[in-house]
């Protein structure tokens, strides 16, 4: 009886281990910010039709309206962030990955951003301050990640984890930063800190992150470009994102649906030779 009940054990922990097991084939990718990570633009038809089911998205928080659960993963039709929200540079970033990787490989993203917010929303020491003090309109948002929008992407991370491997990090912030010097050093606090609650290692999880609007110069936020591209020497794994080009609605602050498409695609562009792939193509 007792070798009976060993064996019977033995299967069970075997299968348990097997079921934990992550797909090594599974991408995921975390991304966080502000008000152009959440996307502002309305997606438009071309942009909710023909969605890999290789291409997914957890839900960071409930959709009340679609049904989708926080911490559940769905085909990553927009919104990707909250319901109210538009297109991101995920979308496009996403898309632009499974059209290249082998078929047996699916991507995954996870969006956590709030509009508005300083780097500092990301920060744990200095969280609990800024929630408080953050004006009305934020609240909300912030209240949707228990008033921690870190604490809510590590957790979702960490879920992640159960199911495939994070190869990068995607950010879209600093326009309620521009110019400030220290920023750069604010971002490796938070990037060095997810990668130790993590245990990922930087030279496996690079940091992508994206320029903000340009518009000609006319970009309300552009001053702060110059302050972003001295991530990599801040952080020896960040590459930035161009927004040159990159085209924005009328507020000068905010991309376009077509603003989000290139610029997601120029994130995927930067991160699939980090992958592997030399022949980078540009979907259709």
């Amino acid at each position: 009886m007792r070798k009976i009940l060993f064996c019977i054990t033995m299967v069970m922990a075997f299968g348990l281990t097997l079921q934990a097991k992550p797909d090594k084939n599974f991408y995921v990718f975390l991304c966080f910010g502000q008000s152009n990570m959440e996307g502002n633009a309305r997606p438009e038809q071309q942009d909710v039709e023909g969605i890999s089911d290789r291409f997914q998205m957890m839900a960071a928080v409930d959709f009340a309206r679609t049904g989708r659960k926080m911490g559940e993963w769905y085909t990553a039709v927009p919104p990707l962030c909250r319901e109210g929200n538009g297109l991101t540079p995920a979308d496009y970033f996403g898309r632009t990955l499974v059209y290249n990787l082998p078929k047996k490989v699916r991507v995954g993203v996870i969006n956590v951003a709030v509009g508005g917010c300083k780097i500092e929303a990301f920060m744990q020491d200095k969280i609990a301050e800024y929630a408080q003090t953050a004006p009305v309109w934020m609240k909300g948002i912030l209240a949707a990640y228990d008033n921690d929008p870190y604490q809510r992407l590590l957790d979702m991370a960490r879920k992640a984890q159960e199911k495939g491997v994070i190869k990068g990090i995607l950010m879209h912030q600093g326009e309620s930063n521009t110019g400030e010097a220290d920023w750069p050093d604010k971002v490796k606090t938070v990037y060095d800190r997810l990668l130790a609650d993590l245990g990922l290692k930087a030279e496996n999880v690079p940091l992508l992150a994206g320029e903000v609007v340009i518009a000609g110069g006319r970009g309300v936020c552009v001053a702060h470009n110059p302050v972003i591209n001295r991530l990599p020497s801040v952080i020896p794994t960040a590459h930035v994102i161009s927004a040159e080009g990159c085209t924005s609605g009328p507020d000068n602050l905010h991309f376009d649906a077509a603003g989000y498409r290139e610029l997601g695609t120029r994130y995927a562009e930067t991160m699939l030779p980090l992958l592997g792939v030399k022949n980078v193509l540009r979907r259709p």
